[in-house]
């Protein structure tokens, strides 16, 4: 006979890890499944840290959820007994009229966020650790900054422990089995029964949702370290994190932390799709020097030895939103793919929104956004 549970959360990165906890401490008996360790460094959440920022360019309907997303990111530190956000204070530069500055600039806007418009030589001047060409112009948000991305998912999987979850690490899952009122997963070692089911299984989460078979696109990445020549520079006081576009293409960077390099990675890098057990998670010299060019010519004094090269997975839609959502014609699977490359920093509130979706089939959020349906009509 299967083991039963109220809900079972397949995949342990940061959204999973969030959703065991939010179930768990609303009193579920609930199972975590994750096919690698508990904290692998085969997906999406790995490299030390993510980009948090309240300046959302990618759409102004993602700053309410941020807002929120902040709260619970304070109040996990709280509960974990360890400091998990860092705040450094966000820039979105690039040429004045593209999609990052004006995008930035209109949520601002849209939402009242403090903020300051700066031309490059006011950048370069405050921040001595950027090198914008002169046509550039940038948005100041001081509240971004960067999560611990690999601590969160621990300190998120202890606390869901302490509350009574499971968790059930080296253990595929096979399929997913949907009946009405409950759901069964069969995995390499047994059958689990639920009345729901989170699938938030990152770059895998295709072979699981086969609506989503080309739909949810997994693309390699790969993320650089570099020992700058004046560390001080680089320090988290002094170097927000930021987003740039370039004609090189999308750069996004952070301060030293965890590791005494600048981090550097480029958005979308070569492009490189396929299935995730197919794409290599060996970085080369080419990838190195994709990043290397840009460190040179936007942060100079960045340009010392390579410190580290780590290859991760973006999950990409054909929009670059996320799918949040019950699965059409089974109310018992809830699917999550957040996703397209920005998606950890919502972590937290994720957690809390995958939560409601299988306790209540709704959520207190808007999640029109992020519909199921939309990637079936499109």
């Amino acid at each position: 006979m299967p083991q039963h549970y109220d809900s079972i959360v397949i995949g342990m990165g940061g959204m999973g890890s969030a959703a065991l906890w939010q179930l768990a401490r609303r009193g579920q008996r609930v199972l975590g499944l994750e096919r690698f360790d508990l904290g692998h460094a085969m997906g999406s959440s790995h490299g030390l840290n993510r980009i948090i920022r309240l300046a959302y360019f990618e759409h102004p309907g993602y700053v309410p959820l941020l807002r929120r997303a902040y709260e619970l990111w304070r109040e996990t530190e709280a509960l974990a007994g360890e400091q998990l956000l860092f705040v450094t204070g966000s820039l979105d530069a690039g040429p004045e009229e593209g999609r990052i500055v004006q995008g930035s600039l209109a949520a601002c806007r849209a939402h009242g966020l403090p903020h300051e418009a700066l031309s490059a030589a006011e950048v370069n001047r405050r921040f001595p650790g950027y090198r914008l060409p002169a046509d550039y112009a940038a948005i100041h948000q001081p509240d971004g900054g960067f999560i611990a991305s690999e601590r969160a998912i621990l300190a998120h999987a202890s606390l869901a422990v302490a509350a009574g979850a499971e968790i059930h690490a080296r253990e595929r899952v096979l399929a997913i089995e949907p009946a009405p009122g409950r759901v069964t997963v069969v995995t390499e070692r047994g059958r689990y029964e639920a009345g729901r089911v989170i699938a938030a299984a990152g770059a895998w989460i295709e072979d699981l949702v086969p609506g989503l078979r080309g739909q949810a696109v997994p693309e390699r990445q790969v993320l650089g370290w570099f020992q700058p020549r004046r560390p001080a520079l680089f320090a988290p006081g002094a170097f927000p994190v930021s987003n740039m576009e370039t004609a090189q293409g999308h750069f996004y960077q952070f301060p030293s932390w965890g590791i005494p390099g600048f981090k550097i990675g480029l958005y979308h890098h070569f492009g490189e799709h396929g299935h995730a057990d197919a794409l290599s998670r060996e970085p080369t010299a080419r990838d190195e020097a994709a990043l290397r060019e840009a460190v040179r010519a936007y942060f100079p004094e960045a340009d010392g030895p390579t410190l580290r090269l780590a290859a991760c997975l973006f999950t990409n839609t054909p929009d670059e939103h996320f799918v949040l959502d019950t699965l059409p014609g089974h109310p018992e699977v809830v699917v999550a793919s957040p996703c397209s490359g920005h998606g950890y920093k919502f972590a937290s509130v994720i957690g809390e929104v995958l939560a409601e979706l299988a306790t209540t089939g709704r959520s207190r959020h808007d999640l029109s956004l992020f519909s199921c349906r939309r990637l079936a009509a499109g």
